[in-house]
This record gives C-alpha cells, sequence and structure tokens, in this order.
C-alpha cells in the first residue's frame, strides 16, 4: 500500500501513519517470512515421504504390499503388519520376513504472482518450485512363532516419514515475501521522505536508494524425518475359522529441519545494478544480519495399542484391524538464527534521516511499539521450534477392513478399504482442525499361482484425503492420488520365497488461488507430486 501526506496535518498524524505503514510493509516480511520458513520445516515431509498411507502413515511395509497393494486378508507373514490375526493360520514353526524399499518423490508447486517480476534473476511472474525426496533404504523384518492356537508376533518398519525431502530454491511462500518486502521497502523509503519534508527538515532522498520493487535472494529448505516402529504382540485361534490379535507398537521419531532466507538484496537499478543489501538496514556490520536460519533436531517416543480379528470360511476370508491413536510429543534442540531491529533507528540516521525526526515523543513512542511487536510477532512465529519446547505430533488411529476370495487354489482376489482418522489426531497449532475428515483408501488385488516355482501379482489402490483449501500450501500439501503396482514371488524351495516388486502413485492436480493480504494482488498456486518405489524382500519359515 501507499501513503499520502497531507500538508496541513499535523505531526502526531503522519507519524501514525507512518507507523501503520512501517508495521504493515516491513514488520510483516520478518514476520511472515519466519513462520512460513519455520512452519515448512515441520509440515514439509508429515505428508511427505508417506510412500502409501495417510498423512503421515507407511502402510508398505512388506513388499507384498508393492506386489499387490490389498494385503489385508491375505494369509502370509507379511499380514504381521496387515492382517495379524491371519498369521495365526499358516503353518506352525518361525516364519521371517526381511524387506528393503527405495522410494523416490517429486512435490512440484506452479505460483503466480505480480510481483514476481521484480525478480531481476527471473522476472516472469510465474515461477516454479520443486521438491525432491529420496530414501535409498527402508527396512522392514516381520517375524511370527507359531505354536498350537498361539501366534506370537513382532515388527520392525518405518511406519512414517523415512527419507530426506530438498528444496533447492526454498518454496513460492519464501518468495512471496521476499517480493513484498522489496516493494515494502521501496514505499516506506517514500514514506520517511514525505514525512521528513512535512516536518521541515529536509528529504533523506530514501526513494532514490530504493527506487523500485526488484530484489534478489538465496533460500533453500531440507527436511529429514523418520518414525520407526517396533510391534509386539500374540494371535490366538479361537476356533479353525477364527482368530483375534492384540498387540502394541512402539514408536520413537527422530526429525531434522534446516533451511534459511538469506543475501537479500533489494532496489536494483541501471544507476544501482548492485542493489541494497537487506542487512544494511538492520546492521552493516554483520552480513547477516537479516537472515533467517533454522536448525532444529525433534525426537519423541509414543505407543500405539492394536486389535485385529480374521474369520475363515470356506474359499472366503474376512479380516479388520484397528490401530488406535498415537500421542507424540516431539522435543526440540535447535540452534535457530533470527533476525532484529533493536538498530533500526540508528541505521534510518545513517540513511540520511535527520536525527530530529527520531526525537519526537509521538515517533520514539512509535519506534519502541514497531520493536515491541515485532519480538512478539517472532515469538509468536518461531515457539514451536523454541529449544526445548515439546510440540504435538500424534499419529492419527487407522482402521483396516479386508475380504479375499480364492474361486481356485492357484487365485486370490482381494479388496481392502482403510480410514485414517487424522481429524482426531493433534498437531501443532491444530491445524488438524483445518481438514473436512480422515483420509479414505480403497484397494483391490489379484495373484496368481503361474507355476509352483512363480507366483504373480498386480493391484491398485485409490487414496482420498480430506484437505481443504485452507489446509493445501506449499509447506504441506497433498493431492487424490492412485497407486499401481506389480511383481513376482519366486519359491526358490520349500522355506525361502523371493518378492521383488515396483509400484508408482499417480497424483492429481490441485489449484488454489488467494488474494495476498498485505499487497491485495492474486497469488495462485497449482500442486502435484510424483512418487515411485521398488522392493526386494525374502521370506523364511522353517
Amino acid at each position: 500500500m501507499l501513503i499520502t501526506f497531507n500538508k496541513a496535518a499535523r505531526w502526531p498524524e503522519v507519524s501514525n501513519n507512518l507507523c501503520n505503514f512501517a508495521a504493515n510493509n516491513v514488520l510483516s516480511l520478518f514476520k511472515m517470512e519466519k513462520k512460513r520458513l519455520f512452519s515448512t520445516a515441520a509440515l514439509m515431509l508429515s505428508a511427505g515421504m508417506a510412500m502409501a498411507g495417510g498423512l503421515l502413515t507407511n502402510t508398505n511395509q512388506n513388499v507384498a504390499f508393492n506386489r499387490m497393494m490389498s494385503r489385508e486378508a491375505s494369509i502370509g507373514i507379511d499380514g504381521v503388519y496387515t492382517n495379524p490375526a491371519g498369521v495365526a493360520f499358516m503353518a506352525p514353526g518361525h516364519h521371517l520376513s526381511l524387506n528393503w524399499q527405495l522410494a523416490t518423490q517429486t512435490r512440484e508447486v506452479t505460483n503466480t504472482y505480480p510481483l514476481f517480476a521484480g525478480n531481476v534473476e527471473n522476472s516472469a511472474n510465474e515461477h516454479f518450485f520443486k521438491g525432491k525426496a529420496f530414501a535409498p533404504v527402508i527396512p522392514s523384518i516381520q517375524y511370527a512363532y507359531n505354536w498350537d492356537r498361539f501366534s506370537f508376533q513382532g515388527n520392525f518398519a518405518l511406519v512414517g516419514g523415512g527419507g530426506k525431502c530438498e528444496f533447492d530454491n526454498g518454496l513460492g511462500s519464501f518468495e512471496r515475501i521476499v517480493a513484498n518486502t522489496a516493494i515494502g521497502v521501496n514505499q516506506l523509503a517514500a514514506g520517511i521522505d514525505g514525512a521528513s519534508q512535512l516536518a521541515g527538515l529536509g528529504n533523506p532522498g530514501l526513494s532514490q536508494m530504493f527506487p523500485n520493487g526488484s530484489y534478489k535472494y538465496d533460500s533453500y529448505m531440507r527436511g529429514r524425518q523418520y518414525y520407526f516402529g517396533l510391534s509386539l504382540g500374540m494371535a490366538y485361534k479361537i476356533t479353525p475359522e477364527l482368530a483375534v490379535f492384540a498387540g502394541v507398537r512402539g514408536n520413537y521419531a527422530t526429525s531434522n529441519y534446516y533451511g534459511y532466507v538469506k543475501n537479500i538484496t533489494v532496489g536494483m537499478s541501471e544507476a544501482n545494478p548492485a542493489g541494497v543489501p537487506l542487512y544494511m538496514m538492520l546492521d552493516n556490520t554483520k552480513t547477516d544480519a537479516a537472515d533467517i536460519e533454522l536448525n532444529c533436531d525433534q525426537s519423541g517416543i509414543g505407543f500405539t495399542p492394536i486389535l485385529g480379528i480374521d474369520y475363515k470360511t470356506g474359499r472366503w476370508n474376512f479380516s479388520a484391524k484397528y490401530e488406535f491413536k498415537t500421542r507424540m510429543r516431539l522435543k526440540n534442540t535447535a540452534v535457530n538464527k533470527q533476525p532484529s531491529i533493536g538498530n533500526l533507528p540508528t541505521k534510518l540516521v545513517e540513511f540520511g534521516v535527520n536525527p530530529l525526526l527520531l526525537q519526537n515523543p509521538t515517533m520514539q513512542a512509535t519506534l519502541q511499539e514497531f520493536g515491541d511487536k515485532f519480538d512478539e510477532s517472532l515469538e509468536e512465529a518461531t515457539g514451536e521450534f523454541t529449544d526445548g519446547k515439546k510440540v504435538a505430533q500424534d499419529i492419527p488411529a487407522l482402521l483396516t477392513l479386508g475380504v479375499g476370495y480364492s474361486p481356485i487354489d492357484q487365485l486370490r482376489i482381494n479388496a481392502g478399504f482403510h480410514y485414517f482418522y487424522d481429524c482426531q489426531a493433534t498437531t501443532y497449532g491444530d491445524r488438524q482442525k483445518l481438514l473436512d475428515r480422515g483420509t479414505i483408501e480403497w484397494n483391490a488385488g489379484v495373484e496368481f499361482d503361474a507355476s509352483k516355482l512363480v507366483t504373480v501379482s498386480c493391484g491398485w489402490q485409490n487414496t482420498n484425503y480430506g484437505v481443504t483449501d485452507a489446509y493445501m500450501e506449499d509447506k504441506s500439501f497433498v493431492t487424490r492420488s492412485n497407486s499401481i503396482g506389480a511383481g513376482v514371488c519366486l519359491h526358490v524351495s520349500p522355506k525361502i520365497d523371493v518378492n521383488a516388486a515396483y509400484f508408482c502413485t499417480l497424483y492429481g492436480h490441485i489449484k488454489t488461488s488467494e488474494v495476498d493480504h498485505t499487497t491485495q494482488l492474486p497469488y495462485t498456486a497449482d500442486y502435484t507430486r510424483t512418487n515411485h518405489v521398488f522392493g526386494v524382500g525374502v521370506d523364511f519359515n522353517f
């Protein structure tokens, strides 16, 4: 916004106008840029490296899932996760499954904003941002010992997260704040020049130093998140057709987030192509005075009770499993850096503002209030990452249902359903309240024994998240998707099976539009993602 000065205006009115102008244009930079940068770290992987499943949960914990997708009603060692009650129907003895998966993922956002034209390195209004995630090793182990009617089971896997995601050039929300800052500094300079002239103190000439809304900056964000889960439980075969399961999973979360927005320069022009580094407005003795940097580790533990049931009748099999909500509180260990505007009055004088302008009691009160609000805003924005603080990050409860039918001995057809209770899982700032409902998944799969040595299979899964436009942002977004997978199971010997599979996820596009609250200009986004997973596993029966 631009302010205008009436020559008949009294000094307090001029000062108040200047205060309001500065608060809207400069304070919003540090407040919102800091908030968005730090919020990104916590959110960027919460919906990220979950290769299959809900907002935080990985459901592909065995390669058998990758090749068939629908395993809720299958009887096999992978059932230690997907159908633990059904494992009781396996042969007596030891059963062990060792699995390795590799996953790659991209997140792509195209943003359009008029002020992007001020970027001297890319003057287009439309900018493209891409995040890359890579998880080279996603391990899992399932074990069961069946004795009489009992099945004693254990599972170790990455139940959430599982990789590192990097945005080499930051995000559109970062650049929008920098662009707003550039035009805000330009307008602030004009405002101070006008106020000084009206007070009869001359023209500092700040408008000549910041003649336009041009800018450049460096930005980067990296997040790494792992949720390790170790479950123990027991299934009991009540009758030859009915089995039940009870167990508990211990979860250990460990995350690291690192990112920055730095080297912000504004006001580039033909007369001054290098522009003015933003740090010079804060403290020209420190070249990083305007930089924002995040470096935060988080860790925590939680426990998940699990119940299951499986019922067999003829060639049909029916199953259900319920994982209770997991209460997680993550503790921060952080070393963060943030700018300070404590030197702003001194810097204004160095830029040519008459000290008499700053000695006016009204102006002094204005600057003091401005500084206090700035500090309060930073605390509000960065409180989630305060060193030593605990933040909420619950794992949602999960209900799975499955049905399987085998028309002939060599052929098995499955269908399944998942519901993630995302709205009941508390997250920092109650972000779950922005969801319409929990995540819904449907899947189906078929496997066929082509010979005594080879079983082939394929499957499909549809994932539909309950997100709203308010939930969608480049820091944390998901779109509806369809996953398809295929693979083989090689029966190397009566005691050894080898699974190999690949699946990919086909994401849709979601487009959103909003009006920037600072500039009242339109800001649009087009979101989509890609996902590819390859896995190999070996099953032992002895």
